[in-house]
């Protein structure tokens, strides 16, 4: 066992509740847990992340049934994003329009996805489709083509999902046109001609320059790959549907607030646009107590 304390404000229990909107997340509410799906090397493990903290002293306790390293551990720190502080976070919103839903979900974090490939992989499936169903989706796509380690599901990594003929990923009520992305891009992936792992040094801007000459990646899809793969800061994607709904809400509007609107708007939340845009969706995404119902 691994103990990790880190600074609060920091809110698992929040944590838990969005991971919770993915089927494929093995969560523990009784005892503040879930186990993520890693590589230590070439080997799947699995390691248990479970709080015994409080939002104010935030601690973990890491265990596995498998040997893990530092290695291991520092992803873990990279994906819970447990040495970035959010005390200038919730101190920079404190005087602005966002203050209340701040203070609602204080101490959550930009929680990442637990690999790159795999969130490259979410967001291609998740283009053009509702919530609900992206998820639903990108569950048939694991357990048809990924395997299961300790009750836990691992993403099918590139070089398998470059074998797949289209019609595989048809299958499972994807349109022709999203099955050819998610193949064509991942035997770009497999065979070194989109090395993926190397995006981690480059600024954003070049990192969106590159992917969009990609079939099937847009903007969209990019800024969603820095916010939830490699945790950038301040992004803010103006076109996704779920912001603009909630500043639909939180606004009181009639229809859906225009880009000139939201670009004003979001202004005064920089450096920090990709929290504001995580508490966004926070504010009308399920909350637990009506996930469980």
């Amino acid at each position: 066992m691994v103990k990790i304390s880190i600074e609060g404000p920091y809110q698992f229990d929040r944590v838990l509740q969005r991971l919770s909107i993915d089927p494929l997340m093995v969560i523990d509410y009784a005892e503040r847990s879930v186990r993520v799906p890693l590589y230590r090397e070439e080997t799947p493990i699995v390691i248990k992340v479970k709080a015994t903290g409080t939002t104010d002293h935030p601690e973990f306790e890491l265990t596995s049934s498998s040997d893990f390293s530092e290695k291991e551990i520092d992803k873990l720190k990279e994906i819970f994003q447990w040495d970035k502080s959010l005390k200038p976070v919730s101190d920079h919103f404190s005087s602005t329009v966002l203050s209340d839903i701040f203070k609602e979900h204080k101490g959550t974090p930009l929680v990442l996805d637990f690999d790159l490939y795999h969130c490259l992989m979410k967001c291609i499936i998740h283009q053009q489709v509702n919530m609900k169903f992206a998820h639903t989706l990108t569950q048939r796509f694991v357990h048809s083509f990924g395997f299961e380690v300790d009750g836990v599901w691992f993403y099918p990594k590139p070089e398998d999902v470059a074998k797949l003929d289209y019609e595989d990923i048809t299958a499972l009520k994807m349109s022709r046109r999203k099955a050819e992305y998610i193949i064509d891009t991942s035997r770009l992936i497999a065979e070194g001609e989109l090395p993926l792992y190397n995006l981690y040094q480059k600024s954003d801007e070049e990192i969106l320059k590159e992917l969009v000459k990609i079939r099937g990646i847009g903007p969209w899809t990019v800024q969603n790959l820095l916010l939830f793969g490699l945790g950038r800061p301040n992004l803010f994607p103006i076109a996704d549907i779920g912001i603009q709904n909630a500043l639909k809400k939180l606004k009181g509007l009639d229809e859906k607030p225009t880009i000139l609107q939201m670009q004003e708007w979001s202004k005064e939340w920089e450096p920090y646009l990709s929290y504001a845009s995580l508490y966004l969706w926070r504010s009308i995404e399920p909350q637990h107590e009506e996930l469980v119902k």
